[in-house]
């Protein structure tokens, strides 16, 4: 979904990506998408703003209720009073999902081996995703369950198909780091409920493991740096470089960039790389990076999900909230 893209049609995206696991989104985007009212309304918001999870989240924190009808966020976005138009004005979809672990560890492995990380997560929100070494691990293949890391742990799960290189340990983390625009306190209560409103409505083990995650952080919060990604990376992987083996990661946030931006996004991380100052994760739709996307299979003009890449080369799809990868070959 291109959250640049022309509305309607980033409603029914939507709506494809919501169909397997949220009838409640699925209806209320397929919905959006058809109706000239509700497009008319979003119309008149910012570009970046009409994105579907930020205004039904927005509808949500202001009583509408989800799973629910779809006539009832129409009527709520039709008749507002400015109150929803604000929230969406001032909030942003920061998801934060630590599920994506999952999927992102096996490349944290394939980059940099067993010695100690210091990670740095570009777009890091509330910086949840920054102790992938705080959780255990279930990967389930076709060979049966692999796991890694302490059975006291939170568990994350996740279905993995093909020759993943799935580690026998979670990671050694020397040193972790974020920056983000607008990076979240772990520590506001109020904050940290609008990331719940945030996950889709029938995701209960979502937000289970959202309160699980906070807690996580809240016992060591993460060191996160206000400011632009582009401007601020390069510092930080050279404070991060006298701690341990750098890997800049980030997970469904580039897709916010403007497309000039994620082509200097790319150039940075590329050049980055080559210089031997870090490695580079990549967890973002097959459209947002496509120098990536593109050194892996051609893929289906309706594939959903994520391309997973280590250092500028696609190694797997994953599914947008950590629940599968599948790893080319």
């Amino acid at each position: 979904m291109d959250v640049y893209g022309d509305t309607a049609t980033q409603y029914s995206e939507f709506a494809a990506d919501a169909r397997p696991t949220s009838a409640c989104f699925a209806d209320w985007a397929s919905r959006v998408a058809s109706d000239p009212e509700v497009l008319a309304w979003l119309g008149r918001l910012p570009v970046p703003k009409r994105q579907p999870n930020l205004v039904f989240a927005a509808a949500r924190w202001h009583g509408v209720p989800a799973p629910g009808p779809y006539d009832d966020l129409r009527a709520a976005l039709l008749g507002d009073d400015g109150e929803i138009r604000a929230t969406i004005l001032e909030r942003a979809t920061q998801t934060n999902e630590v599920g994506r672990l999952a999927t992102l560890v096996p490349a944290f492995a394939l980059a940099a081996g067993t010695g100690p990380l210091a990670l740095v997560e570009a777009g890091a929100s509330a910086g949840l995703c920054l102790y992938p070494d705080r959780y255990r691990y279930l990967w389930r293949t076709d060979a049966g369950v692999s796991a890694a890391g302490d059975p006291e742990a939170p568990t994350l799960a996740c279905d993995v198909i093909g020759p993943a290189p799935l580690p026998p340990t979670v990671p050694s983390v020397a040193w972790r780091a974020g920056v983000d625009l607008n990076p979240l306190d772990v520590t506001d209560t109020e904050r940290m409920r609008w990331l719940a409103t945030l996950i889709w409505p029938e995701h209960d083990d979502r937000r289970a493991r959202l309160e699980r995650a906070v807690e996580v952080a809240r016992r060591d919060p993460p060191y996160l740096r206000r400011g632009d990604l582009i401007e601020e990376l390069p510092g930080l992987v050279d404070e991060a470089g006298r701690h341990g083996t750098v890997v800049v990661f980030h997970s469904a946030v580039i897709a916010y960039l403007p497309d000039e931006r994620r082509a200097a996004f790319h150039r940075l991380m590329a050049g980055l790389v080559a210089a031997g100052r870090c490695h580079w994760v990549s967890n973002e739709g097959p459209r947002v990076l496509p120098g990536v996307t593109a050194t892996g299979p051609d893929l289906p003009e309706d594939e959903h999900g994520f391309v997973l890449g280590v250092d500028g080369r696609a190694v797997a799809r994953t599914q947008g909230h950590g629940r599968s990868l599948r790893w080319l070959t």
